[in-house]
């Protein structure tokens, strides 16, 4: 007996030993080493270029001789090309006059060959003398006291995903008087909503900061906010919002015990609460650079009266009340968060610069309906304002710490962004909650690098993605019988088609191995699907196409691949290289 188990004991022993080597094997193999690596750190230095200004790149490296190799393309054209010899090399820096075309994305392939070892990565560049045209939307919502060196660097990480524009989240004293300022002189720290530590000395910064890279900073705060006994600050009882005929109820918005109010809610079509709040908007910009306003809402309030027990449009007062915000600060950018689609047709029909909708699954679960709230918004706006989603991503899991689910973020990001769409998810941590502070969950380093090639794709692409394009129809067959679909479905391709004059763009969304159809992926449990090679294709199309090319952020980072394709009796067949999360095909006409 003891023999038998002496050689059970040694066989499990050889077992774990294997098994231990095989895990350590595939580790290597699926983790390049860093030995190969030849540069790292490649950046620009301004998320977006005006026209005429040249764009600033930056890469580090090692090496006695390093040969720099840099093709710039705009879309599938390459537009320029360098070549530069560098001895001695740890930090490289060169610059590029991209055209003086305004609104233009542009993507760059940056090659840098030492000591036999080629390496090559991608990095987008857009051209637009108006941030708001593109929106890519990012955040930051802690403003303790902080070192210089730590707000560089969310900046600097911000950068290098080409976040445009940052909303400055709850850095506010009180909702109804967010500055207090005594013998004209601002309060060098003060309290939050919820009494965390705020220092004017870091909202600064980060301003600063952002402006160096050219991003815009918003102001946040509610359109209808007050605190407790905001009348000893000014406001007046009649202007509040209430939830009777009598006025004896404010509608009020609870908040947790412990922070410093709940909110009470203020009559947005009140033109004495209307001034009150655009003269404090003006000292806000009088003693803070910011650059605009990001306005909040809490969503439909159900009946709610005035101080005269008058039934309130709220989703009608917002439209009004921008026009006013906006004709007292003309030169200040103005947006408004439409709470699951609340107000948006008033919001769209006001001088804000872009649409931006909080889109909650109780009401919209499905990836199809991050679509429709996007052409939602396009049709109200007649396709003159792009569209922004807040759509927080695994909210249960973010309960507790942990790290996001990849799968599930690049599959919402892939359907926001192929719908012509940003995604407002990064500040100095990714977003799970519509209270921006929590930070429970982390980005993994894969999640981290792929999502940097996701948003050199929206840049250097968003004249194909967001650019005045038309839904059209897409008439897609696989040859090896995969399941297409045009609208997204379990356990399907999902393909469909935008257009612009001389070309059409499909997209195809790669829902094969999905096991839910719902974009949140509150659990954090999507599945990541299979990498789909050489998958051969034909097409419905009767207008001569003269070239076909493909992009995606999941292949070759970005980098424009042509296609080779035939086309006979109004089909068009061709190849497509890969799928995995998303591609774009792109014909151009004759």
């Amino acid at each position: 007996m003891r023999t038998k188990y002496k050689f059970i004991l040694i066989l499990l022993i050889v077992v774990a030993i294997i098994v231990q080597y095989s895990w350590h094997a595939q580790k290597k193999v699926s983790q390049p080493r860093r030995s190969n690596q030849v540069f790292s750190s490649l950046a620009t230095d301004r998320s977006v270029y005006t026209p005429g200004q040249k764009a600033a790149f930056s890469l580090n490296t090692k090496g006695k001789s390093i040969k720099l190799h840099v093709r710039y393309y705009h879309l599938d054209k390459k537009i320029g090309e360098q070549t530069k010899t560098l001895p001695n090399a740890n930090y490289v820096k060169w610059t590029w006059q991209p055209p003086k075309t305004n609104g233009r994305g542009y993507l760059a392939t940056v090659s840098v060959t030492a000591s036999g070892k080629v390496q090559t990565e991608t990095i987008a560049v857009d051209v637009s003398r108006d941030w708001s045209k593109f929106p890519r939307y990012g955040f930051l919502s802690n403003f303790p006291k902080m070192p210089q060196s730590e707000i560089q660097h969310n900046i600097s990480q911000l950068n290098r995903y080409h976040i445009n524009g940052l909303q400055f989240y709850d850095w506010s004293e009180k909702h109804h008087q967010p500055l207090t300022v005594k013998d004209g002189k601002l309060s060098s720290t003060w309290t939050d909503i919820a009494n965390r530590p705020i220092e004017e000395k870091t909202i600064r910064s980060y301003i600063s900061a952002a402006h160096h890279r050219q991003m815009k900073a918003m102001s946040y705060n509610l359109i209808y906010g007050a605190l407790a006994q905001s009348e000893q600050d000014g406001t007046n009882r009649d202007w509040f919002l209430f939830k009777d005929q009598n006025h004896d109820q404010v509608d009020v918005n609870p908040l947790p015990s412990g922070w410093k109010s709940d909110i009470y809610l203020m009559n947005p079509a009140n033109p004495g609460w209307q001034d009150y709040l655009i003269n404090q908007q003006k000292i806000i910009y009088r003693y803070l650079p910011f650059d605009g306003w990001h306005v909040d809402q809490l969503g439909d309030r159900g009946n709610v009266y005035d101080e005269n027990g008058q039934s309130v449009s709220l989703s009608d007062s917002f439209g009004p009340f921008l026009n006013k915000i906006k004709a007292a600060d003309p030169n200040k950018d103005l947006v408004m968060n439409a709470v699951g689609q609340f107000g948006q047709g008033s919001i769209a029909s006001s001088g804000v610069n872009f649409l931006y909708t909080e889109v909650w699954d109780n009401t919209r679960p499905n990836y199809q309906d991050l679509k429709q709230v996007i052409d939602e918004n396009n049709n109200l706006s007649s396709d003159k304002k792009n569209t922004v989603l807040a759509a927080y991503m695994d909210y249960k899991k973010a309960d507790q710490s942990g790290t996001f689910n990849e799968p599930g973020i690049l599959l919402t990001d892939s359907v926001i962004f192929a719908s012509g769409g940003d995604h407002i998810e990064l500040g100095e941590h990714m977003l799970s909650k519509e209270y921006f502070p929590n930070a429970n969950l982390s980005m993994s380093r894969g999640l981290t690098n792929k999502l940097t090639h996701y948003y050199d794709f929206l840049t250097a692409y968003e004249n194909l993605l967001r650019d005045g394009t038309k839904d059209s129809e897409a008439a897609l067959h696989s040859e090896e019988q995969l399941p297409i679909s045009d609208t997204p479905e379990q356990n399907h391709i999902w393909a469909f088609a935008k257009i612009k004059p001389h070309q059409k763009m499909i997209h195809l969304i790669n829902f094969l191995d999905a096991n839910s159809m719902k974009w949140r992926d509150t659990d954090g449990s999507q599945a990541a699907p299979q990498e789909r090679r050489a998958l051969n294709f034909s097409i419905d199309e009767s207008k001569p196409v003269k070239k076909m090319w493909m992009a995606s952020p999941d292949y070759r980072n970005g980098v424009p691949i042509a296609i080779p394709f035939h086309q006979k009796n109004g089909k068009l067949f061709a190849t497509v290289p890969s799928l995995l999360y998303w591609d774009m095909l792109v014909l151009e006409y004759r």
